[in-house]
């Protein structure tokens, strides 16, 4: 592992243990198992630690542009896993979650670097939407900047809210969030495609229902059928 991943790894850790203004940069360096002059080396403060975790956010957009141009998966998928990556950092303790949420706005710097970087991210959400749109999974009347403005929104939202508990499923939460927004977002003739398959996938069920049903018919009249018949005192058949 590089210098530089060492250092984030061991800060995040620190920041989920004690809060980020209860970690000191000398406790990042001793957990990090370097000097205080490497860490200044890479980074001018204890806030541009933070500064890694927006870089990696900014490379899970260039990834997800790169799966939609690519074409082997639906938009849908790109943009729940797209979700889920992002939310999976910052979400790995809601402690850790408080503590970044804080920081992040603690050192102006810190806070433009961070808002340039969301700035680009959503340029490659826009063009997954225009993507979207030209396929015909996306609602063609709504703006790709505003819908890229809402993912933002709605992970923000519900990191957000997800660390004012104190548990919880996070990849629930993301799951749910990622339903609400698709659902605003998914264009008409997806919905009916949808409501078609499902429309299908209940008459096909009801259709092995009432198979089901006939063929048990089918047995038990074989085995009424086939059944021995009791005799009475006189030897006739008795039903």
């Amino acid at each position: 592992m590089e210098t530089r991943e060492k250092i984030f790894r061991a800060a995040m850790q620190l920041f989920a243990e004690r809060g980020f203004f209860q970690t000191t940069t000398e406790d990042i360096t001793e957990a990090a198992d370097v000097g205080q002059g490497t860490f200044f080396n890479y980074f001018p403060t204890k806030q541009h630690v933070l500064t890694v975790l927006s870089e990696k956010q900014m490379g899970w957009a260039m990834l997800a542009r790169q799966e939609a141009d690519a074409g082997k998966l639906t938009i849908h998928n790109v943009l729940n896993r797209l979700m889920h990556n992002i939310a999976r950092e910052p979400g790995k303790s809601q402690a850790l979650t408080r503590s970044l949420m804080t920081a992040f706005l603690s050192n102006d710097e810190v806070r433009q670097f961070v808002r340039d970087n969301m700035a680009r991210g959503r340029e490659n959400l826009g063009e997954i939407v225009k993507l979207g749109q030209q396929r015909g999974e996306l609602r063609p009347d709504l703006k790709p900047s505003d819908v890229a403005m809402t993912f933002q929104r709605n992970v923000i939202g519900t990191l957000l809210l997800w660390a004012m508990q104190t548990e919880g499923d996070l990849d629930a939460w993301i799951e749910k969030t990622f339903y609400d927004f698709w659902s605003a977002v998914e264009s008409r003739q997806q919905v009916i495609r949808h409501s078609e398959a499902a429309a299908g996938d209940r008459l096909s069920a009801t259709a092995d229902l009432r198979q089901e049903r006939n063929n048990n018919s089918s047995r038990e009249s074989s085995s009424s059928r086939n059944r021995p018949k009791n005799r009475g005192r006189n030897g006739q058949a008795v039903s």
